[in-house]
């Protein structure tokens, strides 16, 4: 115990030391924990054990960072980007793997080359996305295509995973945990060893959707989130147990666990829960790769391992720049999805074990393998470092974004989510009219500039329940969502209904597509952005063109209510079919002249109660 308390001990004290200077210097943190794991690692001033022992004291990360990303992947947003996720993500797997095992085919068998060509293939999940939501860049069209990659790759370890076994081209040697085990599982036959890991593969998705969703619901009526966060991390842990019983990857049930969760009432509780424990994990997996590096095998074998690392970054980027191409990336987008996914990855610690343990190939291949793919995770901030200075007019500006703030009003009747352009106007028409809300914003720059125009806003993530909790949900008549983020719009919606039903919504959406997913959450205060603007702008374009002001006021008026309508049928289209919601499109746009032109001559007294039409309270 005392061991094990002082390694965490000094994995801490170096992660606290390292990542603000490297930060400081402008290297990332992800680098910053490299560097610290060279310096404690056995390798470096010996603080830490053996390499074998950081490895396994630190897999645990990787569990919990795959269990998360697995509760990301809706079910709906994994249907909605199967074209990159297929195209994209497909196309660098099965391209990596040809080409690295093409060349490995020179040097092995073709059963050695394919395993180390499939597991050169896969590029780093924990260090990719962390360095892309730190710099802001998980939003962009290069962010999302690097997503669909790391997502594919992610779910192509399946059957990788699979596959080893029935590459094996030896016998298995590694029978050291065979004590351990309740039974061995490669003592079966192959056909029975796939079938068992199927089975376990169904009980986990059993579990999830059957089992787990009433047993979160009893947890969660006691309101007390400590059981909360120790029944998801029990999770976690079962569903890794189970695959490495079966002989699969402990990481890979983790996946699993989360993508059955995705579609969970609880799924956003589980990521707020669980999130500190992942970057913690994952800061602390990061050192163990710089500690991993073998530097006595690196300076004895410096030019094999050196051009190991150099052929591995520069195969995957050529193709990569060949994927890029195929689908239409240029410019700084194709350069930024290039650097990003050039390097190995954490699962190559866990295939390359795997395959060793299934006599796939030698510690002779492995070892060298293991340092060049470490030394690309070692090199891929740096990359990404160069990137921004290549085009220094996109670099985001890293901030340390303080916690959010307390809370201690009670008593008012509305909470307005954003005050951003949208939320600004709107809060100013509310404390106007006698209406004082409580703002909340994540915008740091723009609190303190709010504040200094006397406003008093709030800073926090709304999408958590105890800030919401806080701002008074519970004594609250109305919430107010003006965020342009349809994503985050969702989550505070779902927290919302969830947690306090009685809040009445109104909520923005960016567009016609965020309103459709909005009344599907069954909120019916929907107002796109920019319509109104539009709205004033056309009114003001017909009277420039000759119309009376207050005919151009009514044609206004009847065009909202025609538009308030058509949204619904247009919205039980969308749902059907895209060439079934395009035709009704087309039909109401075909007959919106004339109908203005009837309700104009005809349909004074609906004018008049246009504004209300909408309103199903009427």
């Amino acid at each position: 115990m005392e061991v094990f308390l002082m390694q965490l001990f000094v994995f801490l004290t170096a992660a606290i030391i390292a990542v603000p200077i490297a930060n400081k210097l402008g290297l990332g943190s992800v680098l910053g924990y490299l560097i610290a794991g060279i310096v404690i690692g056995p390798f470096g001033l010996s603080l830490v054990g053996q390499v074998e022992e950081v490895m396994t004291f630190t897999e645990f990360g990787i569990v919990m960072m795959l269990f998360l990303v697995g509760l990301e992947l809706d079910p709906k947003l994994l249907w909605q980007m199967r074209i990159p996720i297929l195209g994209v993500g497909g196309t660098q797997v099965i391209l990596s793997s040809a080409v690295i095992g093409t060349v490995s085919l020179i040097f092995f068998p073709w059963q050695e080359a394919l395993s180390i060509g499939l597991i050169l293939s896969l590029s780093s999940t924990a260090l990719v996305l962390h360095t892309l939501k730190e710099k802001g860049l998980m939003n962009t069209t290069s962010g999302r295509s690097i997503f669909s990659v790391l997502l594919f790759q992610d779910i192509a370890v399946i059957p990788m995973l699979a596959l080893m076994p029935l590459l094996a081209t030896m016998s298995v040697n590694d029978t050291s945990n065979a004590e351990h085990m309740i039974f061995d599982i490669n003592a079966l036959p192959g056909y029975l060893h796939l079938i068992v890991a199927l089975l376990a593969v169904i009980l986990i998705f059993f579990t999830g959707k059957f089992i787990c969703t009433p047993v979160f619901r009893i947890i969660a009526m006691t309101k007390v989130r400590e059981i909360f966060v120790a029944a998801a991390i029990a999770l976690v842990i079962g569903a890794s147990l189970l695959m490495d019983l079966v002989g699969l990857s402990e990481a890979l049930g983790a996946f699993l666990a989360g993508v059955v969760l995705a579609d969970s009432e609880y799924r956003h509780e589980l990521e707020s829960d669980l999130e500190p424990f992942k970057g913690l994990l994952l800061g602390i997996f990061f050192i163990s790769i710089g500690a991993s590096l073998n530097l006595t095998l690196i300076g004895d074998r410096i030019l094999l391992i050196v051009g190991l690392t150099l052929g591995l970054i520069v195969l995957k980027g050529l193709v990569l720049v060949f994927t890029g191409f195929v689908f239409k990336m240029k410019g700084k987008e194709l350069s930024l999805f290039t650097i990003a996914l050039a390097q190995g990855g954490e699962f190559a610690f866990i295939l390359f074990q795997f395959s060793r343990t299934n006599g796939i190939l030698s510690n002779e291949i492995i070892e060298p393998l293991i340092s060049a793919v470490a030394i690309s995770m070692f090199i891929a901030p740096l990359l990404f470092k160069a990137y921004e200075k290549i085009n220094a007019n996109k670099q985001v500006e890293e901030k340390e974004e303080p916690i959010s703030d307390g809370i201690e009003e009670s008593g008012h009747k509305v909470i307005l989510a954003g005050f951003g352009r949208l939320g600004t106007d709107i809060g100013r028409l509310l404390i106007s009219s006698g209406i004082k809300p409580v703002i909340i914003d994540n915008d740091v720059a723009n609190i303190e500039v709010l504040r200094k125009f006397g406003f008093k806003v709030y800073y926090g993530d709304i999408t958590r329940n105890d800030l919401l909790k806080s701002a008074g949900a519970d004594e609250a008549e109305l919430l107010i969502i003006t965020m342009s983020d349809i994503d985050t719009t969702i989550k505070i919606v779902e927290l919302a209904k969830k947690h306090y039903p009685h809040l009445k919504i109104v909520a923005n959406a960016a567009d016609i597509e965020g309103q459709y997913k909005l009344i599907e959450l069954g909120v019916s205060k929907i107002r796109r952005e920019t319509f109104g603007t539009s709205l004033s702008m056309g009114g003001d374009a017909l009277q420039a063109l000759g119309i009376e002001p207050y005919q151009a006021y009514r044609m206004m008026r009847i065009f909202s209510k025609i538009d308030d309508e058509m949204i619904s049928e247009l919205f039980e289209r969308f749902k059907e079919s895209e060439e079934s919601y395009i035709y009704t499109y087309q039909q109401h746009m075909e007959n919106l002249e004339e109908i203005i032109a009837l309700e104009m001559k005809f349909d004074v007294e609906g004018i008049d109660k246009a504004w209300t039409v909408y309103n199903p309270d009427k």
